[in-house]
């Protein structure tokens, strides 16, 4: 199946928790969308394999994903080997996306950081065609990174005001890591993750950058690269005009 987007996490909801809104969007506009989280989040404080796995499952229907994948990297031990770029390699030639989403290089958790260097040097290795997988070479045009735990000064910001009720819902599909009352469940553990407040600090960061554009909720993103814009006056109209104080 080849998609037009495909967006990569370290562990299940990572991506759900930052960009789900764009996720879901793209497949509202009728692009082919997927996740593949690297590891199946074994090492997590709260939940297992099997419940996150079914956690996954289910945020992965509520955000309309054509397709969900959930790798077999050892949580807590995602390296930047070569036995892992393959991995990914393989996952980018088979799904052959236009564009690809990865966590920001400077992050809290070593997994994320990881992470990103994997997917961006995968995504080019990807292209090789002398590198034999027994598959076609694909390149992605674009790796474009996603926010985690740290700040950066965004290239653009999606507008995801009208999706952003269906991320939460995405979002909260993941009860083992988030805060419930029937603690029992799922662990007595609290984590930065599982704090009362935790969501209504997703809501803010939503907020925040929905306001840097003039609407109610929008979605950070960096890509290394200069961005090409072929009609100046075009692209900075009336709504770019909107949202400048």
């Amino acid at each position: 199946m080849k998609l037009d987007a495909l967006a990569f996490g370290a562990h299940a909801d990572d991506v759900e928790l930052v960009c789900s809104g764009t996720i879901i969007k793209l497949g509202a506009r009728g692009y082919k969308t997927g996740i593949i989280t690297l590891t199946r989040g074994e090492s997590a404080t709260r939940g297992s394999a099997e419940v996150r796995a079914k956690e996954f499952q289910e945020a992965s229907e509520t955000m309309g994903l054509a397709a969900s994948k959930m790798l077999d990297i050892p949580d807590g031990r995602v390296e930047e080997s070569w036995e892992n770029k393959i991995k990914i390699i393989k996952e980018i030639r088979a799904y052959k996306p236009r564009i690809v989403f990865a966590p920001y290089w400077i992050a809290r958790h070593p997994d994320h950081e990881e992470t990103s260097h994997l997917v961006r040097k995968a995504a080019y290795l990807a292209g090789l065609k002398k590198l034999d997988t027994n598959q076609e070479p694909f390149r992605p045009y674009k790796v474009i990174f996603y926010q985690t735990r740290f700040e950066f000064e965004p290239s653009f910001i999606v507008d995801i005001s009208d999706f952003h009720e269906q991320k939460v819902k995405s979002i909260l599909a993941y009860k083992s890591q988030f805060h419930h009352p029937q603690k029992a469940e799922f662990g007595d553990d609290e984590t930065l993750i599982s704090h009362p407040k935790f969501l209504d600090r997703i809501a803010t960061r939503d907020k925040q950058y929905g306001a840097y554009i003039g609407v109610s909720y929008g979605e950070p993103f960096l890509v290394r690269e200069a961005i090409k814009v072929e009609d100046p006056v075009a692209f900075f109209g009336p709504e770019y005009l909107d949202a400048v104080p």
